[in-house]
């Protein structure tokens, strides 16, 4: 198949679109800081805390409507060891909407943080913080590539054009309006991507379905004509799995920097909160399109289609599966304008993940812990370097594996177990503190690691009730990483509760207390100076002491 030179001109405008939208937002957030209001960085990572609801909806949205969201939807649905029973990323979408604007956007908000590890750098301090950023910062590469993947698979597929040409192109065009106007291209440009996303898809659904290769839906929802039924089952030793897996992809994404950007970016804390309630509605509709071209895909006879004999599970392409409908059971033209769906999704959620990672390496751990004496123009220049190590990183994993559906739930793995029992912690319990959440991190992960992972070829060391070895692997029937989040959970508070009773009953000396979690107690007999500040630039100082208690008032000494 010669190269799609219909296809690459399309797409070429597309680009050429987003970027020039990119560019115009570049110029108005130039504009916004020339005004003086507020600096520099939160200009450029926050878009100066006014994003309003309307654009806060779309930007929302889109981050999450990306190249894994469509392309790992149409994924499972298709595979006939999963279905539309375990296709749950749409609805646990809604579950983290829910939870984030109910618990978390106020808070964050209100107490106006810069980034999501902010509470943990007041809290804890620098060592446990960095370590913190830098899981953070793995999490966001992987959400870079996990959206890469998806759109290198399509493009590849349609266009004839080279994987990695496809990938390295569409990674470029969002790394240079992301550098140019920081979180103001990143929402704009999310308008337009979010509109192509929504059009493109619903048209390619109709034609899908009227190839004469595929069987009605609604008949192979629930019988064996092509493979299982797309629907999908629910085993009753499966069942735990699934909660697990909708647990992890709900929750897990409130452990994410970019869905707390879009909080922290509003105008107010009550428009981030609705700005999540929205988006909790909005996204499971765009995950319709994607199911039913999974459905499709499931309900068609690839013998009848230049695609055949086999199908794509026969070929081990399910991962490929989303690119396959649109090229070989939708017009020419069509497929086309799927590729542009998917390129949309691919870029506003790749610019989201490229922005919060600069915001957690250049907020927290650059400007907090290398270079707090750091100029506001090398901050500048910072941001700007870390959004293109970023991308580079991300876009050099894609070659690691073709499956965007693994990666999804690899990354969300790791913001499930270990960001989201720290995040709850430092926010909602004040007795966690530093000694708590290394252990607790530590315990997670080694729990983690325990339970072996297939995908990696981890095998299990603690093997749960019903474990059982399938083909030659061995599978754990419980919910794994819900056990390894809560255990982590009540590692943070137990540890947290153990230090803190250590330093205050003097059972460790107070020189080893590194995270100065000592509660500082006075003694009788002890001074204690307290400055209260009046009205105009007058001045208490009270000297209390049991022998002479002593009160100062702009330098006149009253004995009481």
């Amino acid at each position: 198949m010669a190269l799609n030179i219909l296809g690459v001109t399309v797409m070429m405008f597309f680009y050429l679109l987003v970027l020039a939208i990119g560019i115009w937002a570049s110029v108005k957030s130039k504009r916004e800081a020339k005004k003086g209001q507020g600096d520099k960085t939160e200009m450029a990572l926050l878009g100066n805390r006014g994003i309003n609801l309307v654009v806060g909806i779309f930007t929302m949205t889109a981050t999450w409507v990306g190249g894994g969201f469509i392309v790992g939807t149409a994924e499972a649905v298709y595979n006939p060891s999963m279905g539309l029973i375990w296709a749950v990323m749409p609805i646990s979408a809604t579950l983290c909407f829910i939870i984030g604007g109910l618990f978390f956007a106020e808070p964050m908000r209100n107490n106006k943080y810069v980034t999501m590890m902010d509470p943990f750098q007041i809290k804890y301090g620098k060592v446990p913080t960095a370590a913190l950023s830098l899981a953070s910062l793995i999490s966001e590469i992987m959400w870079v590539t996990g959206t890469l993947i998806g759109l290198g698979v399509t493009m590849s597929v349609i266009l004839d054009l080279s994987y990695t040409v496809s990938i390295w192109i569409s990674a470029a065009v969002a790394i240079t309006y992301t550098l140019l106007g920081g979180l103001y291209s990143v929402a704009y440009t999310d308008i337009i991507q979010l509109v192509l996303i929504f059009i493109s898809l619903w048209l390619c659904v109709p034609f899908s379905m009227m190839s004469p290769a595929v069987v009605d839906i609604t008949q192979t929802a629930y019988n064996y004509t092509y493979q299982n039924p797309w629907v999908g089952s629910l085993d009753g030793d499966r069942a735990w799995r699934w909660i697990d897996n909708f647990l992890l992809l709900g929750l897990g994404n409130l452990g994410l920097q970019n869905f707390h950007q879009r909080t922290l970016s509003a105008t107010s804390s009550s428009t981030a909160k609705i700005t999540c309630f929205a988006a909790a509605f909005i996204v499971p509709t765009l995950g319709i399109p994607p199911i039913l071209l999974g459905a499709v895909a499931a309900s068609t006879n690839w013998n009848l289609t230049s695609y055949g004999p086999l199908s794509p599970v026969e070929r081990g392409e399910t991962g490929l599966i989303l690119p396959i409908v649109l090229q070989y059971l939708t017009p020419y033209y069509i497929s086309i304008i799927g590729i542009g769906a998917v390129a949309a999704a691919v870029m506003s959620s790749t610019d989201s993940a490229l922005l919060s990672a600069a915001s957690i390496f250049t907020s927290n751990i650059y400007k907090n812990i290398l270079r707090p004496q750091a100029s506001e123009r090398e901050i500048q220049w910072v941001i700007q370097g870390s959004v293109v190590v970023v991308g580079l990183a991300g876009t050099s994993l894609t070659f690691l594996d073709n499956s965007v559906l693994m990666i999804w739930l690899l990354r969300s793995d790791l913001t499930y177990t270990l960001m989201l029992p720290q995040l709850v912690c430092v926010l909602f319990f004040k007795i966690s503190n530093g000694y708590g959440a290394v252990l607790g991190c530590v315990t997670g992960m080694v729990l983690r690691v325990l339970c072996g992972e297939p995908v990696l070829g981890i095998p299990p060391v603690l093997m749960f009730p019903g474990c059982t070895l399938v083909n030659g692997v061995y599978v754990q029937r419980w919910p794994i990483r819900t056990i390894c989040m809560l255990s982590a959970v009540v590692a943070i508070l137990f540890f947290s509760y153990l230090a803190a009773q250590l330093f205050d009953r003097g059972l460790i000396s107070e020189k080893y207390d590194f995270f100065s979690v000592k509660h500082s107690q006075p003694q009788s007999g002890v001074k204690k100076e307290e400055s209260l500040k009046l009205e105009g630039d007058s001045m208490i100082s009270a000297d209390f002491s049991p022998e002479h208690p002593v009160l100062f008032i702009e330098g006149c000494s009253v004995m009481m």
